[in-house]
């Protein structure tokens, strides 16, 4: 608050002077400040001016005049968001805990009716994408499968949402809803891909050092669009997440050998009905959990993981030249042995030196031209 202290002389001496106080208010922080003004009656070229001289009465303010512009404050005053995930299973529930367990609100839409699940997590429902988009939220986070995105963003009515919304995936492929994205959007929305590199099973109990993956592909320059793509992602970091910011071709290349790889042996282990047993080593303890944090999954997640991933035929082509290469290993070795006991040293060559098949020990790197076999080299030799 500030206050002005306002006296006035007039021109005859026999009557006391008239103060006059007018205050100021600063915002947000109840400070004040007390000015004082006594105007003097001088005569100039035969007229009478009055002459304001302002004098600082009282300061109480405890805080800086620029108290809003320190960092650690606008932190930790950071506005809450309204979020409306649509595709409200158990990846869109998992994320939904986190959101309002951090103060943001949370809108849900999903095909299946979540109203009762919602209403139990604190979300509003709509089972009506025009209703859910007239509330206005400030980000669209897309948690749908990956063979829906495009069906399911064709259906939204963006003319009832903001011009600049945010448009955020979580999907496990992420040039697919980037070019998904920018081909039906307008350009006046923003987009920001982004990948938990985890889920329900592996963060169950914390999200702490687990890695979160994000592309920043369409955002505005406007101050206010900035800091909320910094709130979305400052929601992870919040919750310890390591922030990796990539591209999305980067992160297709990167997870068609690790994410692919893993669901692929995860249900191929699922497949063989593995069950634990008295004398569990910790190697077959790892290929349980593997199951169990694989089997979780819809088929649908691994299908698009396989179909949207242009990374994905070619290392399922290596995992199958892999096997079959292990095999040709195990039965060489096998081969002779038997040849050996059936037929002792008569088979050995000059020298007593046996002659023993070549196996590809290791497969080449992803990309890499197979490897040359010395001249004359049976073709049956290589994978």
């Amino acid at each position: 608050m500030i206050s002005f202290s306002s006296v006035v002389h007039p021109t005859s001496t026999s009557q006391p002077p008239t103060p006059t106080t007018t205050t100021f208010f600063l915002p947000h922080h109840h400070h004040h400040l007390s000015f004082s003004s006594t105007p003097d009656h001088h005569h100039q070229q035969s007229h009478c001016l009055l002459r304001h001289r302002l004098q600082i009465r009282a300061m109480d303010a405890t805080q800086p005049f620029d108290y809003e512009s320190n960092p650690h404050n606008r932190s930790t005053q950071s506005p809450k968001l309204k979020i409306a995930i649509i595709g409200f299973g158990n990846f869109g529930q998992f994320l939904a805990k986190t959101f309002i367990r951090q103060g943001h609100t949370v809108y849900a839409h999903s095909r299946s009716n979540r109203l009762s699940i919602a209403q139990t997590l604190g979300a509003a429902y709509f089972s009506d994408p025009h209703d859910l988009c007239e509330r206005h939220p400030d980000v669209i986070l897309f948690c749908t499968s990956i063979i829906s995105t495009e069906s399911v963003l064709k259906s939204l009515p963006l003319q009832r949402l903001r011009r600049n919304t945010l448009f955020v995936d979580v999907l496990s492929v992420k040039e697919f809803p980037k070019n998904v994205f920018l081909e039906g959007l307008p350009s006046h929305f923003d987009i920001l891909c982004t990948h938990p590199m985890f889920g329900p099973e592996s963060g169950k109990n914390s999200w702490n050092n687990l890695p979160f993956v994000f592309d920043k592909v369409r955002i505005g320059n406007e101050e206010s669009r900035i800091r909320r793509v910094e709130n979305f992602l400052d929601i992870f970091s919040k919750e310890g997440c390591r922030m990796v910011e990539m591209s999305c071709a980067e992160h297709d290349k990167y997870a068609a050998g690790s994410q692919f790889i893993t669901h692929t042996m995860g249900r191929l282990l699922e497949k063989l009905e593995l069950e634990s047993t008295p004398i569990n080593t910790k190697g077959y303890e790892t290929s349980l959990n593997l199951v169990e944090n694989t089997a979780g999954d819809s088929f649908d997640l691994y299908y698009g993981l396989f179909m949207y991933n242009k990374n994905a035929m070619e290392q399922l082509e290596r995992l199958d030249l892999a096997f079959e290469s292990l095999k040709k290993e195990l039965f060489g070795h096998l081969h002779e042995l038997l040849r050996k006991q059936l037929f002792g040293k008569s088979e050995e060559g000059g020298g007593g030196v046996s002659v023993r098949r070549r196996v590809l020990a290791k497969l080449p790197k992803n990309g890499s031209p197979p490897p040359l076999l010395p001249p004359g080299a049976p073709q049956s030799e290589t994978a």
